[in-house]
Formats: C-alpha cells, structure tokens, sequence
C-alpha cells in the first residue's frame, strides 16, 4: 500500500531531479529543450524506480534508501 507521506516524498524527489537534470542539460550542453526535457523525463523514471525499489528494502513510508 502507498501511503501519502510516501507519494509526498516521491513527488518531491521526482520533481527535484527532472529539474536538475533539465538545467545541466540545457546549460552545459548545446542541446535543445526539447532534448533536454526528454533527458530529464528518463531521469525523473528512473527517480521513481529507485523510489519503488528503496519502498521495498527500507521504511514503507519514504523514497529513500536510507533508514
């Protein structure tokens, strides 16, 4: 069962790393943005699958690897 403080913190770090990943992208890079949105979506993926993976090893009720 997903609770919501585990979506909240999903969210969260799902956000932050698109983010990120766009603007070191579109800032280092002479990609367009539209590549650059396509790299930070992959990220923002694999985000969510380390979230899932870390909701199955550690605390149930947080995305992160760390107890």
């Amino acid at each position: 069962m997903v609770t919501m403080t585990f979506t909240k913190d999903m969210i969260e770090r799902l956000v932050a790393t698109a983010l990120q990943s766009f603007l070191a992208v579109f800032v280092l890079t002479d990609l367009s943005s539209a590549k650059s949105a396509g790299i930070a979506a992959g990220a923002a993926v694999l985000s969510a699958i380390k979230a899932m993976l870390a909701k199955q090893t550690g605390d149930k009720a947080s995305a992160s690897l760390a107890n």
